[in-house]
């Protein structure tokens, strides 16, 4: 028998030979990793998008990582999930220079179409050395994750994102970050500031604080470049220099600058603050996102 679109969309790829990002070494890490996720899922593999600084056009190979959302056709079942694990131990191990600087979700058809905290336990991959696939909870940034794939996500596999997402509203994206705010990262009172200590924390921590500010007071989410741009003229200067050493991050700098932590920690107070004004002046929340 035939098969429908529907189902052949796993082995549907994006056009171009050369791969669907302008790197060389990018495009055959996304390469490997769709060739082995189809050898595991087969025709359960219903799309692959890249997301995150690739999707928005603020991609760079000295301070970015590849983020990958994968979809499923359904929830993975224990064997798919472990071979999975494994495979991601695999790349991570091996010698791509993207090893531990992939970001990937498993996400099964019907939990993409809208973000649902009841049904949002699913197969993550976060970036970096000793990271392994977890089933765990994916936070309320999920609902901006969403919407940075439904309208720049770039089609790896299947059909192109706004297909399989609902759009998303300027208040359920506030939403979503007031509630990323309490988050164990950010919750904390005051702020822990070990982990801040670490460079790349840190700037990221910086960057995330930005883009938080820019959606509650615009209701949408754009890259954290533009965000920190807008950051710095909306902000007290106290933080304008913080925010200029977090855009000049690479992955080779380790060193957390003097009087970094205490600042960052001060941002995210500022920032939590924020959202609990927001969250106890917030409208009625209409249909979930």
């Amino acid at each position: 028998m035939a098969r429908t679109e529907d189902q052949a969309i796993g082995d549907r790829a994006a056009p171009g030979a050369a791969g669907p990002t302008p790197y060389p070494d990018v495009n055959a890490a996304i390469g490997d990793l769709l060739a082995g996720m189809r050898r595991i899922l087969g025709e359960s593999l219903r799309a692959m998008y890249l997301s995150g600084s690739l999707a928005q056009g603020d991609f760079s190979p000295d301070s970015s990582d590849i983020d990958l959302v994968v979809v499923t056709d359904a929830d993975l079942p224990d064997h798919a999930f472990a071979a999975l694990q494994a495979l991601h131990a695999c790349f991570n191990a091996g010698d791509s220079p993207w090893a531990t600087w992939v970001e990937a979700a498993y996400i099964p058809l019907a939990a993409l179409r809208r973000y649902d905290p009841a049904h949002a336990h699913h197969p993550h991959i976060h970036g970096g050395a000793g990271e392994v696939l977890v089933r765990d909870q994916l936070a309320s940034d999920w609902v901006l994750q969403r919407a940075i794939l439904r309208d720049h996500g770039v089609v790896v596999a299947g059909p192109p994102p706004a297909n399989l997402i609902d759009p998303v509203s300027p208040d359920d994206m506030r939403r979503a970050v007031a509630a990323l705010m309490h988050h164990d990262w950010w919750e904390g009172k005051p702020v822990d500031p070990a982990p801040l200590r670490h460079r790349d924390y840190q700037a990221y921590a910086v960057l995330t604080m930005c883009r938080i500010l820019y959606t509650l007071d615009a209701g949408a989410v754009v890259p954290k470049p533009v965000a920190a741009r807008w950051a710095r003229i909306a902000l007290p200067k106290r933080w304008d220099a913080l925010i200029v050493r977090a855009l000049a991050w690479r992955k080779e700098d380790q060193r957390t600058p003097d009087g970094d932590v205490e600042e960052t920690a001060a941002l995210i107070q500022h920032v939590r603050d924020r959202c609990q004004r927001w969250e106890l002046a917030a409208p009625p929340r209409g249909r979930p996102s």
